[in-house]
This record gives C-alpha cells, structure tokens and sequence, in this order.
C-alpha cells in the first residue's frame, strides 16, 4: 500500500485546519504514493499503530492508495484495459512560503534528526527565520547538499523538484 493524499487531507493541511492529532498530520504530510508502511513506521510506537493510523486515515477520507487504477474505455476499437496512474506527486496545491517551510521541516526530521541532530537543530532555526523566498532556497540548499550527500543525487534532485512545486514564484520586477 502507498498512500495519497485525497482533497481533504489537503485541506486539514491549510492553515487553521487542525482536526487531527500532530502524528496523523505528519502522515499526511509524508503522503505521496511513493511511500510504503515500512517509511510511516518510524512516527508510531510500533508498525502495527502505523497501520492502524493509515487504515483509519483511509477510511475517514483523507487518505486513498496509490496504485494505478484499471479504467475500460467507453469506446473504441480495442477492449483491452486502459492502466491509469493515480498516484504520482502531482502538487496542485497553493504554492507558498509556509508550504515550502512545512516540507522543509518534514525533510529535516526524516533525513537528519537522527543521522545529525546538531545539523537539524540548525536547520530549525533557520527555518523559523526564513520571512523570505531567499531565505527559503538557501536553506533548502543547504539541506539538499546534505540529502546528496547522504542518499544521493537522484534523491535531492527528486526533493529539489517538488521545492520548485511548492515555492512561489520568483517576483519580477519591470
């Protein structure tokens, strides 16, 4: 099972919405179709809680799996199956500063709290500092480099990817 977020676990993750408990909010947040139960283990007490929260995340709404769906077409010549991809980290969410802050934080937690916890500590600070869009790429910078160095370039560049996502654009200036 690799679970998504659906519309409305995208709304209890808006500002002001605050209806689940921090470790359900955390699952959501880590949500993307690419992660397994063995990624959400680490935030219970034990694998099975794991799976008792993501099942009942599933059942209120706010989580759906990710596996592709099988859709037969309406018509046409061939009546083979047509696979569709659900899952996918398509972001279609509202790109912010405090989105980008979130993510930041999440990938600080998972990458570095355990492995460098004076590292983390840092990259908390800094982050409860950044006002700015600067700001936010350069401590995201930071961590990337530390995320390549740790798990490679095709990890920091996938995590860079969905930074982009969540940024809002650059401001132009005429």
């Amino acid at each position: 099972m690799f679970p998504t977020k659906t519309e409305k676990a995208r709304d209890e993750l808006q500002a002001g919405q605050r209806t689940l408990s921090q470790r359900e909010r955390a699952l959501l947040l880590m949500a993307d179709g690419r992660r397994s139960l063995t990624d959400f283990s680490p935030l219970f007490p034990s694998r099975v809680e794991a799976e008792q929260a993501i099942q009942g995340l599933m059942q209120r709404g706010y989580l759906q799996d990710a596996r592709p769906v099988v859709v037969q077409p309406v018509a046409g010549p061939s009546t083979e199956p047509v696979s569709v991809a659900t899952s996918a980290d398509s972001f279609d969410g509202k790109r912010s500063l405090a989105t980008t802050r979130m993510f930041l934080f999440d990938i600080c937690e998972r990458m570095f709290v355990r492995r460098d916890p004076r590292f983390a500590n840092q990259m908390r600070d800094a982050l409860r500092q950044a006002r700015d869009r600067e700001a936010m790429l350069t401590i995201a910078a930071l961590m990337l480099s530390e995320v390549e160095k740790a798990a490679g370039p095709e990890r920091a560049d996938s995590l860079r990817e969905r930074i982009d996502k969540l940024l809002p654009p650059a401001e132009t200036v005429h």
